[in-house]
């Protein structure tokens, strides 16, 4: 069944999403399945920040409305997703597209640091915010950015901070993210 190759259900959610598909109007069903056929024709990467866009162009990139000057760096499209939710970034993205994993084979040449230090070029960027998982892969990869990044001249690079989530209590936080949060401690 097609519905459980969607991340995160299984074969009972499968069920219940094909029995309730059952009860939809033809005309909602054809709906539905020209979405499905349009995705791939009508949402493409942007060329420039490799971010999903419309067939209208990215919003991402969409400058007269972002700050050109703050760049942030992603792993994934579906990662600025919730950094927009938060409504407090307005500058530009660069997604990589990869992080690094030697057991995945991916190495530097898979991030495209070349297109990412012309873009830090063009817009004449100020300040890199690195906003990658904190996994193994994601600390590899900022690590490495940073060293790629650090010698450009008048560029500030930062990580987004990692530590205790809001309203949680001691007692509910695991080893690692508490240690995260004693090692990037920051003053009153």
């Amino acid at each position: 069944m097609f519905l459980k190759k969607l991340p995160g259900v299984g074969a009972r959610t499968a069920e219940r999403y094909a029995f309730h598909l059952l009860d939809w109007t033809e005309d909602e069903i054809a709906s539905l399945a020209q979405h499905l056929t349009d995705i791939k024709k009508k949402i493409s990467l942007c060329p420039d920040c490799h971010a999903l866009m419309e067939e209208k162009g990215c919003a991402f990139c969409d400058l007269p409305h972002r700050d050109s000057r703050i760049l942030c760096i992603v792993g994934s499209p579906k990662d600025i997703y919730p950094i927009e939710e938060t409504r407090t970034f307005r500058g530009i993205y660069h997604v990589l597209g990869a992080l690094l994993s030697p057991l995945q084979k991916l190495g530097p040449q898979n991030l495209r640091v070349d297109l990412l230090k012309e873009r830090i070029a063009r817009h004449k960027t100020e300040e890199i915010i690195i906003a990658l998982d904190s996994t193994l892969e994601g600390d590899a990869t900022a690590l490495y950015l940073k060293k790629e990044l650090e010698t450009l001249p008048h560029v500030r690079v930062s990580r987004l901070a990692s530590g205790l989530p809001l309203n949680s209590t001691l007692d509910f936080i695991d080893g690692g993210t508490l240690a995260k949060a004693f090692s990037g401690r920051c003053a009153l």
